[in-house]
């Protein structure tokens, strides 16, 4: 069966369904976000698909909105069977979502319905969940509410970071992906719908959701650390400027939400219910350090504000 495809990502996330797609079907080209300004010093920057897509001898669009009518003439020259997505970082139109006969398919980075929206990895994290995964889904107007054609759990580790997750299920949506194609598209595997109960909702992020809340339990500020790393990060006010925090861990002890203490030689922020140990932090304007270094130079940690 010959179907052209047609691929629609952005970040580094989606690569490697790129790449397992590329080496099995027919692929007609690739829809990215335009190069932005990246870095200290804003250099534009493509996106790691279009990087990947040039490397794959793909050609490549990259329409500041998809609507746009060139891109949209584009998108029906190459007159695709089938659309796959990947964290594009745009809502796809009704006239896209019916241009292909097999539909437009997302991989998206949870176990649907839960964590629905822009940020699910970090979000699983930061709720304690045990486990997450990726849903392959037929998409539909709405935000991540199409119906399931497959999906695939694993567990999330204590240790886990966004950062370690990231890799983890984008290879994951690359091999569910090349998996449930063939029998999605012989109609073998026909999409079932979400079910309704467990809808969660994970907004996209922003660089303020890093304020670390002390009047929070420790627990959950401990995974908000992990699940923000590394962006958006986390951070508490320190001498009026943003103190970063980069790793952490909880211990119990008598404490009031704010109070800043040292415990075995690291500074310590109080919480609702116990201590949040900072094991590495990152001072405005200097690299990253661990806690006992920076207490060296800062030893009015437990006066200061």
């Amino acid at each position: 069966m010959f179907t052209r495809i047609v691929f629609m990502g952005s970040p580094a996330f989606a690569v490697p369904a790129l790449q397992a797609l590329a080496a099995a079907y027919p692929m007609v080209g690739v829809v990215t976000q335009p190069d932005r300004p990246s870095g200290r010093g804003m250099t534009l920057t493509p996106p790691a698909v279009k990087v990947a897509a040039q490397q794959l001898g793909l050609p490549v669009m990259q329409p500041e909105k998809l609507r746009q009518p060139e891109a949209m003439e584009q998108l029906r020259t190459w007159a695709p069977d089938l659309i796959v997505v990947a964290a594009f970082g745009q809502i796809l139109k009704q006239e896209v979502l019916d241009l292909p006969a097999h539909g437009c398919i997302n991989i998206h980075a949870s176990l649907l319905p839960r964590w629905r929206g822009a940020a699910p990895i970090q979000a699983a994290i930061a709720a304690g969940d045990a486990e997450t995964g990726v849903t392959i889904m037929k998409m539909d107007a709405g935000l991540d509410t199409g119906p399931m054609i497959s999906r695939r759990a694993i567990p999330i580790l204590p240790g886990d970071t966004g950062g370690s997750l990231f890799p983890k299920l984008s290879t994951l949506g690359g091999e569910l992906l090349l998996e449930s194609l063939p029998d999605y598209l012989n109609g073998q595997l026909p999409p079932v719908a979400q079910p309704e109960d467990g809808v969660t909702y994970a907004p996209m992020l922003k660089k303020e959701d890093g304020l670390l809340d002390a009047t929070r339990p420790a627990a959950e500020l401990e995974r908000r650390v992990r699940a923000f790393s590394p962006w958006p990060g986390t951070f508490i006010h320190w001498k009026d400027a943003p103190l970063k925090v980069l790793r952490v861990h909880v211990q119990a002890g008598e404490t009031r939400a704010g109070q800043r203490g040292v415990r075995s030689g690291l500074p310590a922020l109080g919480t609702s219910d116990g201590w949040l140990i900072l094991e590495e932090v990152q001072p405005p304007g200097k690299k990253p350090m661990p806690g006992k270094a920076f207490l060296a130079g800062a030893r009015d940690w437990e006066s200061s504000h």
